[in-house]
């Protein structure tokens, strides 16, 4: 039953102006529509994110993550942009110029500017 249905990850944001220009501008996000309390955004060519306006909450874990084909270009041209990603120097992930072996995938992380941290996943 909802196999056939889409998923979209639903970020809480506090200021809807201005996560609607990181996640459009800063992350290439292709906005869908909008209305005084959310935001719409379609990821690739299926994917969609949603954020809403909501007082500010705090998450210690990955609230989203984006699958990409290169992921150190992915970093490096994010990085051009201003995001500044997390690094990892001990515990069972640990960082390589912003990059992490999980499993026999890669992934890298990063903060909007609510403090949600979003992932980057190869593999």
């Amino acid at each position: 039953m909802l196999g056939a249905t889409t998923v979209v990850a639903t970020i809480p944001v506090s200021d809807l102006e201005r996560s609607k220009a990181f996640y459009g501008e800063t992350l290439g996000l292709t906005v869908l529509w909008e209305n005084p309390a959310s935001v719409r955004l379609r990821c690739g060519e299926t994917s969609e994110l949603s954020i809403f306006r909501r007082p500010g909450t705090e998450t210690s874990h990955t609230v989203s993550h984006f699958e990409v084909t290169d992921i150190a270009a992915t970093v490096a041209d994010l990085e051009a942009k201003g995001v500044a990603f997390l690094d990892y120097t001990e515990g069972p992930l640990i960082t390589t110029n912003h990059v992490a072996p999980i499993g026999p995938a890669l992934g890298a992380w990063f903060r909007d500017p609510d403090g949600n941290t979003l992932g980057l996943r190869q593999g």
